[in-house]
């Protein structure tokens, strides 16, 4: 997306904020494909098969961000954040409800490299997701870095200005949480 079109989305979600409901229909046209790469993205993640196709993964998370009462939206960036962390929870509740509906099932561990599910994807994103609520509590900005970069797939530069912090600090982050994560999945597994 160019500078001019990022600009032209931050202005929308600042007038739909602003109670301007056709600035939504506006939007949604000019953010779409991004949000569908994003979709794309996580489906591609997932078990051969699965439920839900990167369609109804886009309509669920657009269904629950119009029903988020007065959000300030910063930029696109932001948007698109949000949007990825909505995404997560959606499969993850997905993949609890799979997991519970099977009665159980074993997470084993992953890496957090490109190639993430290995195994059970299912089980593995639930996993991760634990493993990424337990990082929250211990240290919140090393958890919004994975979600940032992992998830909605933001670049270092980008998850610097929505965190507003240095390149290098996202950098070092990333790198921290990647090692606490796979230690943290490593012993759940082991348990």
């Amino acid at each position: 997306m160019d500078a001019a079109s990022a600009l032209d989305v931050t202005k929308l979600l600042r007038d739909w904020t602003g109670g301007d409901r056709a600035a939504l229909d506006r939007l949604i046209p000019l953010v779409y494909d991004e949000l569908r790469r994003t979709a794309a993205a996580y489906m591609h993640r997932e078990r051969t098969g699965h439920t839900l196709q990167a369609t109804a993964l886009i309509n669920e998370a657009y269904l629950r961000v119009i029903d988020i009462n007065r959000i300030e939206w910063r930029d696109r960036t932001h948007f698109f954040a949000l949007c990825a962390q909505i995404m997560r929870r959606i499969l993850v509740d997905h993949a609890r409800s799979r997991i519970y509906q099977k009665r159980g099932g074993g997470a084993r561990p992953v890496t957090l490299d490109k190639a993430l599910i290995v195994g059970e994807p299912a089980a593995d994103l639930i996993a991760l997701d634990d493993a990424l609520s337990a990082l929250a509590k211990h240290d919140e900005r090393k958890a919004r870095v994975v979600e940032l970069r992992f998830f909605a797939g933001l670049s270092v530069e980008e998850t610097a200005a929505v965190l507003k912090v240095s390149p290098q600090t996202v950098l070092r982050d990333w790198s921290l949480s990647k090692a606490w994560l796979a230690r943290e999945m490593r012993q759940d597994a082991h348990a």
